[in-house]
């Protein structure tokens, strides 16, 4: 039987409750309906603080690791970032030609390293930023963060609700 089908409920007073469709909103029909509250999955509350920019990713808490060394493997920065908490995703972009860590003119290479807690997290970025890995300086910082709080701009003017050009309404 699939969700939208209608589903029959036992009630303790005897006799059945008909409910309908999807969460089963009360439809006015049958004063004796039991109104059922649709439950949704819930991610789970990180008591994050406002005043940190840090925000989580789908799964977790992804931290930005830049400067890593060209010749660095995935064992490397394991073992490296392994001691601030248990990792679950570790990205280690690679250059399909030569196999080492991808790296431009400009940029040294990156890391993208993903925890379960923002404390796991939050401990590696302090612990391992600064740090030498091969012999290279790596930062680390978190790969998603909060955008500024947007609000009123001033010296916007006027145009607020509204297209630029009445010429443009047709």
């Amino acid at each position: 039987m699939s969700d939208d089908e209608m589903n029959i409920d036992e009630v303790t007073a005897g006799g059945a409750v008909r409910r309908r469709g999807r969460g089963f909103q009360k439809t006015g029909e049958n004063e004796g309906t039991v109104n059922a509250e649709p439950t949704y999955d819930r991610v789970e509350s990180t008591h994050v603080s406002q005043d940190t920019r840090a925000a989580r990713s789908v799964e977790g808490w992804i931290v930005l690791v830049t400067n890593v060394h060209e010749e660095a493997t995935e064992e490397d920065v394991t073992d490296k970032f392994a001691e601030f908490g248990e990792i679950k995703n570790l990205h280690l972009n690679l250059d399909r030609r030569t196999g080492y860590v991808k790296a431009s003119k400009q940029t040294h290479g990156y890391a993208l390293v993903e925890y379960e807690t923002m404390a796991e997290a939050q401990a590696a970025i302090d612990g391992a930023s600064g740090t030498t890995l091969l012999e290279q300086q790596i930062q680390c910082d978190y790969a998603f963060v909060r955008p500024p709080p947007s609000g009123p701009k001033k010296g916007r003017g006027g145009a607020r609700g509204r297209s630029a050009s009445p010429a443009r309404r047709r």
